[in-house]
């Protein structure tokens, strides 16, 4: 496993992002919480730029579990067909839609429990609905965070759960709330799976990753 950073040299690193781009945002598109959670949840093993494509149209004219559960299972297929695992996730998006309706009063609650007990949300879409939408520094572990959490020495650990933890202890609490996103488009876009962009990264010289490209 990878060496843990010290908090200083942590807090430089956040420094450094926040003043590349002080406000972050999330590439999922959405227009209220509930939308945000139907995105996140369509979102796994799939791309952000996949998932958008697919639910301009939906989120166009579905915005609340009821019209969800208006539209129907069929419905909502036609939309997101060009998704990988589209029907899976059309009986979780309609099985989360009845939930909120049946016990949320249409509303998406703003705690992790509820939050997991929707159908089809797991403990990253959670966190990302509370980063995103409620505001709270929840730490969202996805393949891009858990490689740049091991890459780097910010947040090392086995698996995505261990590299949540590491991030909850040891990320600054000013940069807590961003800290989620930065690290996604730092992997997403620099710190790539197969041929990391060492050349170009802002924090090259902090990073213990010791096969660095040119």
């Amino acid at each position: 496993m990878a060496r843990q950073l010290d908090y200083l040299t942590i807090h430089e690193i956040f420094a450094r992002f926040q003043a590349l781009e002080a406000e972050p945002k999330g590439e999922l598109e959405h227009v209220n919480a509930f939308t945000l959670v139907v995105a996140v949840a369509l979102s796994a093993q799939a791309t952000d730029a996949g998932v958008n494509k697919a639910t301009r149209a939906l989120f166009a004219k579905v915005t609340t579990p009821q019209q969800m559960l208006d539209l129907g299972e069929e419905g909502l297929t036609e939309h997101i067909r060009t998704i990988g695992l589209y029907r899976t996730k059309a009986k979780n998006v309609m099985a989360l839609s009845r939930r909120l309706v049946d016990h949320f009063g249409g509303e998406v609650p703003s705690s992790r429990a509820a939050l997991v007990s929707l159908p089809g949300v797991g403990r990253k879409t959670a966190n990302v609905v509370l980063n995103m939408w409620f505001h709270q520094p929840a730490q969202a572990v996805d393949t891009h965070i858990y490689r740049v959490g091991n890459r780097t020495g910010i947040a090392p650990g086995r698996d995505v759960e261990a590299v949540e933890r590491a991030l909850e202890d040891h990320v600054p609490a000013p940069f807590a709330l961003h800290a989620h996103h930065w690290l996604i488009l730092h992997g997403r876009y620099i710190c790539v799976a197969r041929k990391p962009k060492c050349g170009i990264c802002p924090i090259r010289d902090l990073c213990l990753f010791e096969e660095k490209t040119p």
